[in-house]
């Protein structure tokens, strides 16, 4: 028993030895606890893709932890973003006409910025993300196209969350 117990112990030390508990900011957001999202800006003509982007991005940094989502405020930096480019392009085409596609893959860019809530001419940091899903093209495409736009926003703005959480 005492042998077992002089094996355990150092185990179990070992065992959690580089481990940390809680996030990994990147060092130049250490300060940054709270973080309010404004509406994102749309310059594309997809419709409502704004609130979409912007719910997807609350939803995000709720998801992930590091930071809490807070008011204007209150908070200790403004996420801005801003939907800059859609792209479709063809997955698969009919087997009888090649002009008639079957399947699109959406492609979404958002830029965004954080700054300082206090200093708003303070870029804390910036970025790109991107997002894309997969849809079927049967039926109303236009329906289609807007059933798929909150699965690409959702990829965007967990990719935007993951630079700012973890730097990369």
């Amino acid at each position: 028993m005492k042998l077992l117990a002089i094996i355990l112990i150092p185990l179990v030390l070992v065992s959690c030895a580089g481990y940390q508990m809680g996030g990994s900011k990147p060092s130049h957001l250490e300060h940054v606890k709270t973080i309010t999202v404004p509406l994102f800006k749309n310059d594309t003509l997809l419709i409502r893709a704004d609130s979409h982007a912007t719910n997807s991005a609350v939803d995000a940094l709720t998801r992930d932890g590091t930071y809490r989502v807070a008011t204007a405020s209150t908070a200790d930096a403004v996420l801005e973003g801003r939907i800059s480019e859609v792209d479709y392009s063809q997955v698969s085409s009919s087997r009888t006409d090649t002009l008639s596609s079957e399947e699109l893959s959406m492609q979404i860019t958002i830029a965004w910025i954080l700054r300082d809530a206090k200093n708003p001419k303070l870029i804390l940091q910036k970025g790109l993300s991107h997002g894309s899903t997969r849809f079927f093209a049967r039926g109303n495409l236009h329906v289609a196209r807007t059933n798929a736009l909150p699965d690409a926003l959702r990829r965007a703005t967990e990719s935007m969350t993951t630079q700012l959480a973890d730097g990369f």
